[in-house]
């Protein structure tokens, strides 16, 4: 007689039970997991109709004309002006220099990561830049202040202790982990076989580079731009320390200006008292950011959409 080498199945109980258990099992990960999905979204649900009410008193008593024409924003003094573009001037300002220093210098970092270096060398490489991305906000806007501010003042007559270039200069290497991570990752992803392909048909090394991995990692490169773009836009504490609180008007990056979320620092620190038109201009400066943040991400969803069904 012989042994069947297999052990002997399961009884048909035991297998409907472990059966129905799995299927409960699913449903409660699938369940729970949904909910964090919810929480996130009624959050932002929760964030934009505190924005829309607390802002909509501020409207009452100020146009939106006037919100988006005038070219003053003193909302804190006697004669109270409320002009929005001053502020958006001045965010635009240091996002401008901070893009110009995280975008060339994170794609270069990117390439060189994933094209150049040798494994061993990227492995440590990797961390140690990602290690800027964990270094405080508030220990660069010092940074910026007490370092950068007094080397750049060697350099530059007249710079103003508080200043957009410092301010912008530091905010773009705080935003150059984002940029060179990202774009990296997007970079590492390309299928070795267009490399491969592109060599035989007699490119160099640089020509593979340009003319095939970057078009192919084109939606991710682009997408961590635009999210580098959205973080200097809502960054706080950098701007609020070395570009100072002035709101000017101006396209000169050596003098104080004050961005939107300095004004939102500001105003939050006490100098307005709670209830008072002052006081409810954060609301609709915070409104204003979210409206500019919120296009930035439509637009990197967007880019990131058409380059793939291009590249598919």
């Amino acid at each position: 007689m012989t042994t069947s080498p297999f052990p002997p199945l399961a009884d048909a109980g035991l297998w409907r039970t472990t059966r129905t258990f799995s299927k409960w099992s699913q449903r409660l990960i699938v369940g729970l997991f949904g909910l964090f999905a919810l929480v996130s979204v009624l959050t932002t649900f929760g964030i934009v109709i505190t924005l829309v009410v607390d802002a909509a008193g501020f409207f009452n008593e100020v146009s939106l004309f006037t919100f988006l024409t005038d070219t003053r924003w003193t909302p804190l003094f006697v004669d109270p002006k409320f002009g929005i573009f001053v502020l958006v001037s001045g965010t635009l300002m240091t996002t401008a220099i901070a893009i110009s220093v995280a975008l060339p210098l994170g794609l270069l970092a990117a390439i060189c990561l994933s094209e150049y270096a040798s494994p061993g060398i990227r492995k440590w490489l990797k961390p140690a830049l990602e290690i800027l991305a964990g270094v405080p906000s508030v220990v660069y806007g010092y940074f910026a202040l007490l370092l950068v501010t007094p080397a750049l003042r060697a350099i530059i007559p007249g710079l103003s202790p508080f200043n957009a270039l410092s301010a912008g200069l530091v905010l773009g290497i705080s935003i150059l982990p984002l940029v060179a991570s990202l774009s990296e990752d997007a970079i590492y992803a390309v299928p070795d076989s267009l490399r491969q392909g592109s060599y035989g048909l007699g490119a160099t090394k640089r020509e593979t580079i340009v003319n095939v991995v970057l078009p192919a990692a084109l939606s991710g490169i682009v997408s961590s731009f635009i999210l580098a773009i959205s973080r200097a836009v809502g960054e706080t504490m950098i701007v609020t320390i070395a570009a100072g609180l002035n709101p000017t008007l101006t396209l000169n990056p050596t003098v104080p200006i004050a961005t939107m979320t300095a004004f939102i620092v500001q105003v939050s620190l006490g100098d307005a008292p709670a209830g008072s038109l002052a006081f409810k201009t954060i609301y609709a400066v915070g409104l204003s950011l979210f409206l500019i943040t919120l296009t930035l991400n439509i637009l990197s969803y967007w880019v990131v959409r058409r380059y793939r069904q291009k590249y598919e």
